[in-house]
């Protein structure tokens, strides 16, 4: 069992320190005179909530206990607020450092202990805020075996797959005698490395020169031309140059080769594999999870989520899919947030992926309670959603004369043409493949370009009233109820019942009709013809589209289909990506729908983040989960637990379903925060829910029965 047992009240110190959402920030330094500080209220008492807290700050560790040394003693502050709480003390000071701890009162007005102290390295204060990020880290791994094929020539296998390099301890009875190393992603036969792997598959022969006597070497990368060149993340000098590898084979060695004489150093953002955790009744399913939450790790070795070894180039639809998986698979969100920011600038082509920076901004906020980057980026935001394109009808286009250079320039693209993606590949662009646009037609006014438009002008009425512009929120809200008139009078098929791919075709795509499923277009009259069109066309999109029909069927409680198609094991599957021999997720569903794939894609990691949001259905009601919304959609999956974390605390849960008969949920919910729980509903007579044994009355809606609960263990019931 995950979820622990109901536990004795008690209320334990503050954990889970953050200062600008760094939970390390003694390994970097920050750049705000006002930092802002989070923490977990730790108190298991049931509807428990933070009523105060008091934080102080010194220069050191032992001026915290001196009152008269202290940067800041904030007192006895009435305040549920334990997140984003403002540094409000006397003066910091650049290239300096403090300590901070804090203190809370519960509903009882009892205190807490204080909590452990957190070392702040402060930089320099005159270059102004910027999004802080922690550096790279090292991980070391042993061989999980080493095989001798003839006398020199030896055979070495990872567990899995890591951005890194190989270490080496080696004895040569003489200086110059050469090994040769060859490090691999994929193999070619039983305990050989495949030394010519299809599309980007990497693999690299390194020569290594040893000297006399006992030595420990580190194998340098040489840089490949196509992933280090002036649009790559590069990696800093003092980590060095990585590539991805699970196998090796070293040949020429001047000994014999044991486990305990290799390492694999793996490079990575710091990341907590204890965090989250899944289980369930179907074992295809935990295989899944398993290899993207890995992949979420693996493949931040860069620092900013990049599209893969290929190129390794942030673009905004991978990021967005990265920073939801991120999100569920650990407590971090700098890593998000440097991305979504640096591609705010530095935007790449597609319009589709412009589009992009609004919903990264919006889940940013959604995940952190934190409106900096908001602030910070509103007026970009604002031109993102592309609104300057728009026709009178509200509809946009790259393609009507309308994309200027003013245009272009409040955007920040200035080299390259853009152009609509809808899905990657195109049958056009590589012609020996079908493609995944599951033959969109390409038209100027298109319908999946529009429909990210309007989600966009939906964010930004939220992302507005946030930040009280009242005035920009109705602008927004007016023009995404425009959009949405012209989308269902000008981009619908009335007497098909589906959307077409855009303005004067004739073509109806499962693209065209998944993303206005996914926002909310399709009016109530229609949701059955949509649905049913895009049932009939399976997974005719990529990983990447993967994510938006997951989502879209979801929300339409069509949850047993959604789990169809999560543990299928056809070629176009996340099983396909483990039965291929990977321990990352691929690029595209399989070799034959993208020949130049490679396996270490972020990307193509979806059910990271489906399988948390949607499947168990956690997801943040009110910003930084304040409430939290728990609605699982088992399908027909019989068991499942679930440990993920917010920036409040990890949410547990757990349920037990007899399709139709019984469900059973049991959740933990962390203090200072309360939950919605909608219960799927086995029948049209059931309106009460079991809650700890007690009979309550749910409120109806959409097949649910919703009720609210405060902190803490749950046990909820539905029964015929």
């Amino acid at each position: 069992m995950i979820l622990p047992i109901l536990r004795c009240s008690m209320n334990l110190p503050p954990s889970g320190l953050l200062c600008q959402l760094l939970r390390y920030p003694e390994r970097t330094l920050i750049f705000s005179a006002h930092p802002k500080f989070s923490w977990i209220v730790n108190n298991s008492t049931p509807n428990s909530s933070q009523t105060a807290y008091q934080i102080v700050v010194a220069s050191t560790e032992k001026s915290l206990h001196s009152t008269g040394d202290l940067f800041w003693d904030s007192g006895k502050i009435s305040s549920s607020q334990s997140i984003n709480v403002c540094y409000e003390g006397c003066s910091l000071k650049s290239h300096s450092e403090f300590y901070w701890r804090v203190r809370t009162w519960d509903n009882d007005d009892k205190t807490s202990p204080w909590s452990d102290n957190q070392k702040v390295r402060i930089g320099d204060l005159s270059k102004g805020e910027t999004t802080e990020t922690h550096p790279l880290e090292k991980s070391e791994f042993a061989p999980v075996q080493v095989i001798q094929k003839t006398a020199d020539h030896y055979f070495v296998e990872f567990e899995k797959a890591v951005f890194g390099t190989l270490q080496l301890q080696l004895t040569s009875d003489k200086d110059g005698h050469i090994i040769q190393i060859h490090l691999g992603e994929a193999l070619s036969g039983p305990n050989s490395v495949n030394r010519h792997p299809k599309g980007h598959i990497r693999y690299r022969k390194i020569p290594l020169t040893l000297k006399k006597g006992s030595h420990t070497y580190t194998i340098k990368i040489p840089p490949d031309e196509r992933n280090t060149g002036e649009m790559a993340i590069l990696l800093p000098q003092e980590i060095g140059e990585v590539m991805p590898f699970r196998y090796c084979e070293i040949v020429d060695a001047p000994e014999s080769i044991e486990a305990s004489m290799l390492k694999q150093i793996m490079v990575h953002y710091p990341f907590d594999d204890n965090a989250s955790s899944f289980e369930s009744s179907d074992e295809v399913l935990n295989r899944i999870w398993d290899l993207c939450k890995y992949t979420i790790k693996a493949t931040s070795f860069c620092g900013t989520y990049i599209d893969g070894d290929r190129e390794r180039i942030p673009y905004e639809g991978d990021a967005y899919i990265n920073q939801l998986c991120h999100y569920c698979v650990d407590r971090e969100y700098t890593m998000a947030r440097h991305s979504h920011e640096f591609l705010i600038y530095t935007p790449t082509w597609p319009t589709d992926w412009i589009l992009h920076s609004v919903l990264m901004a919006w889940s940013d906020y959604e995940y952190t309670g934190n409106t900096d980057s908001l602030e910070k980026c509103y007026h970009d935001l604002k031109a993102k959603t592309l609104s300057s394109l728009a026709r009178k009808d509200g509809l946009i286009s790259i393609n009507t004369g309308l994309l200027a250079d003013e245009v272009r320039k409040s955007i920040h693209v200035h080299r390259h043409p853009m152009q609509d993606l809808v899905d990657w590949p195109s049958a056009e662009f590589e012609k020996n493949i079908p493609g995944e646009r599951d033959g969109y037609e390409m038209v100027p006014i298109n319908t999946v370009v529009n429909a990210l438009h309007f989600q966009n002008l939906q964010l930004m009425t939220r992302i507005a009233s946030v930040l009280h512009n009242k005035k920009d929120s109705d602008y927004f809200r007016k023009r995404a109820e425009k959009v949405h008139a012209a989308i269902n009078h000008k981009l619908f098929d009335l007497e098909r019942g589906i959307y077409l791919d855009g303005e004067g075709s004739f073509h109806a795509s499962l693209h065209a009709n998944m993303f206005p499923l996914a926002f909310g277009l399709v009016p109530p009259e229609h949701l059955k013809s949509v649905i049913t069109f895009i049932k009939s066309r399976g997974m005719a999109c990529s990983v990447y589209g993967a994510q938006y029909l997951m989502e879209a069927l979801y929300q339409e409680n069509e949850d047993d289909y959604a789990l169809e198609l999560l543990t299928a094991q056809h070629d176009r599957s996340w099983w396909n990506m483990l039965k291929v021999g990977s321990t990352m997720a691929l690029e595209a569903w399989d070799w034959k729908y993208k020949n130049n794939l490679d396996w270490n894609h972020a990307w193509g990691a979806a059910p990271a983040n489906i399988i948390p949001r949607f499947l168990m259905g956690i997801r943040p009601l009110e910003p930084g989960f304040a409430k939290i919304l728990i609605q699982p959609k088992p399908g027909k999956l019989r068991h499942a637990k679930i440990r993920m974390p917010t920036i409040r605390g990890t949410v547990w849960a757990e349920f037990e379903n007899n399709p139709g008969k019984e469900f059973a949920l049991t959740i933990d919910l962390p203090a200072n925060t309360s939950g919605l729980i909608r219960l799927p509903r086995l029948n049209k007579a059931q309106t009460t829910v079991l809650v700890n044994g007690k009979e309550k009355r749910g409120v109806i809606e959409n097949g649910s029965i919703s009720l609210e609960v405060g902190s803490g263990q749950h046990r909820l019931k539905t029964l015929t």
